[in-house]
């Protein structure tokens, strides 16, 4: 039973951190990896701490993928409405994607953020460069969350790791 936890885990360490940039929920895809790994191996490496500390970073990460997106839109000139539209400019944009496969949802979602974040800031600054610096923060925004994000999924992976390396010796 061991070893089908410890293909889980990798398994889903691997796909949750390939649907990160997609803007998909991959950090939960990791957490839910490393609970079906302490399930397959009775819980004997994957204590209630290491749950603990994997769960709250995956809470950790989508605060920061939020926080980094407001910090950059402000930043860059606009207002904390340009951080909400470049939010739901982003989500929408995942959600509609570009007709390219594989990546449509991240172009979409970059697209959505600037969008957004231009359009919300426009309607409250009234002046196009203050609404296009907000939209270009958005992007930048987007791009370190991700980074961001992925830095997190791998710290969550290597704890996964260790569990799994203790489980097998």
């Amino acid at each position: 039973m061991t070893s089908i936890g410890v293909i889980a885990l990798v398994v889903c360490d691997i796909v949750g951190l390939l649907l990160i940039p997609l803007g998909l929920p991959g950090l939960w895809v990791i957490v839910g990896g490393f609970l079906l790994f302490g399930w397959a191996t009775e819980f004997r490496t994957a204590g209630l701490w290491s749950i603990v500390i994997i769960v709250a970073l995956a809470f950790v990460g989508e605060i920061v993928e939020n926080w980094l997106g407001f910090k950059f839109a402000k930043r860059y000139g606009g207002s904390s409405r340009s951080g909400w539209g470049a939010l739901l400019g982003g989500l929408v944009g995942a959600g509609m994607g570009v007709p390219v496969p594989i990546i449509g949802s991240v172009i979409g979602a970059f697209i959505g953020s600037f969008v957004g974040a231009a359009i919300f800031e426009y309607t409250y600054s009234r002046e196009t460069r203050v609404a296009v610096g907000a939209g270009w923060g958005a992007v930048l925004g987007r791009a370190a969350a991700a980074a961001a994000k992925i830095a997190i999924g791998v710290v969550m992976a290597v704890i996964g790791a260790v569990s799994a390396f203790r489980s097998v010796t």
